[in-house]
């Protein structure tokens, strides 16, 4: 989590730093819309094959096959690499067909640039799927930390190349600077995936495992290619709205994952081992444990967050981006659009969790088949919004249907796991609620009374700070008043994390979120 926190931190720093140098204007929306298929193909390929390879490398290990595991494991890698070299190779070559179908609304010569910058990203589609798996594999050996600072990786990288090139090449060195930073991700990996010692240069197309991954893989890449999709929309139709609108929505979806990725991903990236391991025992107990755990600590970061996000945007936009390119006008902008991002984010938290879940317990095809309901009615509730909210609109119809995907996703993990302890889930989600309404409540009064902090990053970022110190202090105090236990087992968790010289148990190994 720690090195998440870092890695998310950095990220933000990449994305000030966009901002400073590029703002709102149509060359960031341009690079935005270069960067859609790359990361759809990622996707597709690398979250479809980490799904299915996971539960089924740990069963492997699991039942002490380790030599088996590993052969599986190797086959797995180095087909990938073949088929993404392919990808990236056909997608460089069509790329004039492919992209104004994404930018519809762009006009020619702004065309012309987003089909340049997506031939320049497409190779690195090869290290970030390979670097995707690498992690996996780091994850199921319990080693967090190297897979965890791929983001640290990638955000230097990119950082260093746009400050450097940005004099000489414009938005361009935002283009080579991911392309770099991709496969830095994957290379700070290596160290850590050789250390292990079990990689093999060879392709067992016999493996009796890749069988059963291709039997999951059909119906998780159809889930994945689903998912990509709602990003292929809101590209797709915020082409159609004025210049600056492709990075608002860019900037507010990245505030919103702020505390999704710190809390809620590493949560799920420690949980998705434990919870196929236990699966592979047959120990659903452990299972429904683990889950009701994952969503408690979930709920307690992502609701008291989601509220803060939409009570702050417009400081919390103008500390962090507001400076060179980035004015008044695109502050406004995004922080107009927060709010409607910021409504998803504990469905998003929460979907992380739950459908990790499910694929550890090898149900594939109700999590697809709910993926695609949610894109269809994010598509439909997207048209309806569109003509009179624009991008609000299209943020509101993402939050919606991932709220619905969510609440499916529950049902549908309490078939596959019994045991959920309602009572102390339902609980815990209204005391947190109680915790929050008091949050808002003081961060309101705040408001009401009409500081204005001076027009310097100094005075904007303490006063946004004193704003979070006191809506923290609120929520904290009425969390102790209540008796959540959620403060209590985060608090643990983290110092648990920083003790030394401990020794733990096997039956500890079971333990959630340990």
């Amino acid at each position: 989590m720690g090195a998440t926190f870092a890695s998310t931190l950095l990220g933000f720093a990449r994305e000030v730093v966009s901002a400073r140098y590029y703002g709102t204007r149509w060359e960031m929306d341009t690079f935005l819309a270069a960067a859609t298929i790359p990361t759809i193909l990622f996707g597709v390929f690398n979250g479809a094959l980490v799904s299915a390879l996971v539960p089924t490398f740990s069963e492997y290990l699991a039942h002490r096959k380790e030599d088996e595991a590993w052969r599986l494991a190797s086959t797995t890698v180095n087909i990938l690499a073949i088929v993404v070299t392919s990808c990236a190779i056909v997608g460089f070559f069509t790329a004039r067909w492919y992209v104004p179908v994404i930018a519809h609304g762009f006009p020619a010569p702004q065309m012309g640039v987003a089909i340049k910058m997506t031939r320049w990203l497409m190779p690195s589609i090869v290290a970030v799927s390979l670097s995707g798996v690498l992690s996996a594999m780091l994850n199921a050996y319990h080693r967090f930390r190297s897979a965890a600072l791929v983001g640290v990786a990638v955000n230097i990288v990119t950082i260093a190349c746009v400050v450097l090139l940005n004099h000489g090449m414009g938005i361009y060195a935002l283009v080579v600077g991911t392309a770099l930073g991709l496969t830095a991700q994957m290379l700070v990996q290596l160290p850590a995936f050789l250390s292990i010692g079990k990689y093999r240069p060879i392709i067992d197309l016999h493996h009796p495992g890749l069988k059963k991954i291709w039997v999951l893989l059909g119906p998780i890449n159809v889930g994945s290619a689903a998912g990509q999709l709602a990003l292929f929309f809101d590209r797709f139709f915020a082409s159609t709205l004025a210049p600056g609108y492709i990075a608002g929505m860019n900037y507010a979806t990245k505030l919103v994952n702020f505390p999704q990725q710190i809390f809620a991903a590493a949560i799920a990236t420690v949980i998705f081992p434990l919870l196929a391991a236990q699966f592979a025992r047959e120990n659903r107990r452990g299972v429904a444990r683990s889950v009701v755990t994952g969503l408690r600590l979930v709920n307690f970061i992502t609701i008291p967050s989601a509220c803060a996000l939409a009570v702050l945007a417009h400081p919390l936009v103008q500390a962090l981006f507001e400076r060179g390119t980035f004015q008044a006008g695109a502050t406004d902008l995004t922080a107009g659009l927060l709010p409607y991002a910021a409504f998803g984010l504990v469905a998003l938290g929460a979907n992380v969790v739950l459908t990790r879940c499910c694929f550890a317990c090898r149900e594939t095809l109700w999590p697809v088949t709910i993926s695609v309901l949610t894109v269809v009615l994010n598509v439909l509730l997207s048209l309806v919004w569109l003509p009179g909210l624009g991008a609000r609109g299209l943020l509101l119809a993402n939050s919606t249907s991932q709220t619905v995907q969510a609440v499916l996703l529950l049902m549908l993990t309490a078939r596959l796991v019994s045991g959920i302890d309602w009572g102390a889930l339902v609980l815990s989600i209204w005391k947190i609620v109680v915790c929050s309404l008091a949050m808002l409540a003081a961060l309101h009064w705040i408001g009401a009374l009409g500081v204005t902090p001076e027009a310097t990053l100094a005075s904007r970022a303490w006063f946004l700070f004193g704003q979070i110190a006191i809506g923290g202090t609120v929520f904290i105090a009425f969390a102790r008043m209540l008796d959540v236990e959620e403060l209590d087992l985060a608090w643990h968790t983290i110092v648990a994390k920083f003790e030394r010289n401990l020794v733990s148990p096997p039956e500890n190994r079971e333990a959630p979120i340990a």
